[in-house]
């Protein structure tokens, strides 16, 4: 069963890995709260679920200092889960179209890390949260994924998709309904998970906004990725590495040649079909530039 899970993680595309990782959080959990009240001990399933939530309190998130990052993979309950991973799973879809698997990777944690500053921000600036900061805490990936919508949105307002009960609407009218919706809750029983919700959607614009002027707006934010890989990467060379020789051959100096040459080409033409949906739609594309594309964002 766990081969079949693996082989399905590792074919899967960036989006259902995603989806993958916090459903496996959230089964976890479910493990240890069991295990923790069938020896009379449901606290201890609570302390433990405590050290990985968003604490509102600048004290507890100081002695916390990672939990900005894991309160994006924890949720609630089954119907909080089911909520966030399909619509991880539709708009997932969507942004890798428009975007690379790295700008993915990028958005979620975006999306997650200023959800958690404007969370712990407005319980700490407002006077209105000051009796419930040292009892509140965040859970939940709602701040990344309405990242991923509004940072598709920017790329491809004119997009189109179909709702239930309402039919056929813009990809930017959808995201623009959802932050007034938001911000409307703010009122309400969930106020820091829509302040959340409001710096997920701030990160999508702003990380939108970057890449369509040619920024790399995943940089700074997957640093710790990048080295982690690279230092996996010397690792392996100097287990693969041979005494002997190395010499840097014209073939070589041709192939790079070659290799830049043929990247050029590709980013010119993912301009040119990007441009052509900005100003006709995702429609006005042909069955074979939309698998171009497509082929692009997956590689």
């Amino acid at each position: 069963m766990f081969d079949g899970l693996w082989r399905k993680y590792r074919d899967s595309n960036i989006a259902s890995r995603f989806i993958f990782i916090n459903v496996a959080v959230f089964v976890l959990s479910l493990f240890i709260a069991v295990f923790c009240i069938l020896f009379n001990s449901p606290s201890t399933a609570v302390y433990l679920m405590s050290l990985f939530e968003l604490p509102a309190s600048v004290e507890t998130l100081l002695g916390h200092p990672w939990t900005p990052l894991t309160y994006m993979f924890l949720h609630a309950g089954p119907f909080h889960i089911l909520w966030n991973m399909l619509a991880l799973y539709v708009f997932g879809k969507i942004f890798i179209n428009f975007y690379s698997v790295r700008h993915f990777m990028g958005i979620y944690f975006w999306g997650g890390l200023f959800g958690a500053l404007f969370f712990v921000a407005a319980y700490n600036i407002f006077p209105y949260f000051a009796p419930m900061v040292d009892e509140t805490s965040l859970v939940g990936a709602s701040a990344a994924v309405l990242a991923i919508v509004v940072a598709a949105a920017v790329r491809a307002p004119d997009y189109r998709i179909n709702l239930l009960f309402i039919g056929s609407v813009r990809l930017a009218t959808f995201a623009l309904v959802t932050v007034l919706i938001s911000f409307l809750l703010i009122a309400g029983d969930n106020a820091g998970g829509s302040f959340a919700h409001l710096g997920g959607a701030f990160a999508g614009w702003l990380f939108g906004w970057l890449v369509c002027r040619g920024a790399d707006a995943a940089s700074w934010v997957l640093k710790p990725y990048d080295w982690l890989c690279a230092l996996s990467s010397v690792g392996k060379g100097r287990k693969k590495k041979k005494k002997g020789n190395f010499s840097y051959t014209k073939s070589n100096r041709n192939s790079d040649y070659e290799y830049n040459a043929r990247k050029r080409n590709d980013e010119a033409e993912i301009d040119r079909l990007l441009e052509k949906i900005k100003k006709g739609g995702y429609s006005s594309l042909s069955d074979e530039e939309k698998k171009r594309l497509f082929d692009a964002s997956s590689k």
